[in-house]
Order: C-alpha cells, then structure tokens, then sequence
C-alpha cells in the first residue's frame, strides 16, 4: 500500500475532507476520502499534530462522565469531557479549560496523558491525547448554546448499569469499562 497523492475537495469550518489516491497491495491506482481537522500542506502532514484531548476524570472514586446530545448521531449519549487544543496551548491548559467550560470543575491532579492515538482510524487522520485526571469543584455549565451537555459523577455500580443499557462513544465505553471492572489507580 502507498499513499501516491492527495487533494482537498471540500474546505469546512471545522472539517476537511481529501481525497487520498493510493496504490493498493496489487499496485492498482484507488481513491480514499478522509476527513482532517487541519490543513494538511502534504502527504506526510497526515496524521501530524495532536488536534484534542478526551479526559478521563475521577473525584473520590466515581467517575465523571458527560450525558450530551452529539449532531453526528442524532441522540444523546454518554462520552468523556474533551475538546480541541487551541494554537499554542499546552496540552495541561486545555485539560482544564475543556474540563472547566464544559462542567465548572477543576483540576486537582493529572495522573497521566497518553501520547497522541487516532480517534477515527477508517475516516480521518485525527489524533487526540487521553488524559486521566483527578478533579474536583462543583458543577457549573459553562457551555455554548450549540452544546446540550449534563455533567454527573457515577459510581462504579452506576456505571455498570449504564453500560448494560445506553449508548456511549467508544472511548467513553471503554473507560468505563475498565473503571466499573477494576480498581483505578
């Protein structure tokens, strides 16, 4: 497989899309589409530079999960606070002011972040930072009128429920998963 060319074929707001012209393992010419949060300038600025971070947060052993209505599904569902890292930010300071705009809380400590993964390996090149975290503070909404979200502690019993029953992103599945079925360290 060989990425040979590509070409922006639609300059959105927030998303780009390309087309990737690739040779196959037979050698034989085909096109892709990917969607990238950036301007790509080559073929080897695919899959570049981190775009966001999605937080994984926990406050006296329950853990923060977000209950957001998401356009892209057309329903609500659970998902981790995250956001994209503005020009020039560190990545810490985008931790907390995602974290504080999308539910008033703050930073107590950061455990760990985890170098860049793809977020959306079949359609895009976009590669986001999973940062585990301890907060605390009260609830407070501080989102824009285009966002419908309610922030909520869960206990791991909670937790296990929700996961029998609703619909989560597959980040936010797994991470409570992993904190319903194992203690967090």
């Amino acid at each position: 497989m060989k990425l040979i060319k590509f070409e922006k074929v639609r300059d959105g707001k927030y998303l780009k899309n390309y087309e990737l012209t690739y040779l196959n393992k037979l050698g034989r010419e085909k096109k892709y589409e990917i969607i990238s949060r950036r301007n790509l300038k080559d073929i080897t600025d695919i899959g570049g530079k981190p775009s966001g971070v999605s937080i994984v947060a926990t406050c006296q052993d329950r853990l923060l999960l977000l209950h957001e209505f998401r356009m892209g599904v057309n329903q609500v569902v659970y998902n981790l606070c995250a956001g994209m890292i503005e020009p020039d930010e560190a990545i810490e300071d985008c931790i907390a002011r995602e974290l504080y705009e999308e539910t008033g809380l703050k930073v107590n400590r950061i455990l760990k972040i985890l170098p860049p993964s793809f977020a959306a390996v079949a359609i895009s090149d976009t590669t986001t930072h999973i940062a585990l975290v301890e907060v605390e503070g009260d609830f407070c909404d501080h989102t824009s009128e285009n966002e419908e979200i309610q922030a909520r502690f869960y206990t791991r019993e909670e937790v296990r429920n929700l996961l029998e029953t609703e619909s989560f992103s597959s980040r936010a599945q797994l991470a409570a998963y992993f904190f319903a079925e194992r203690p967090w360290r």
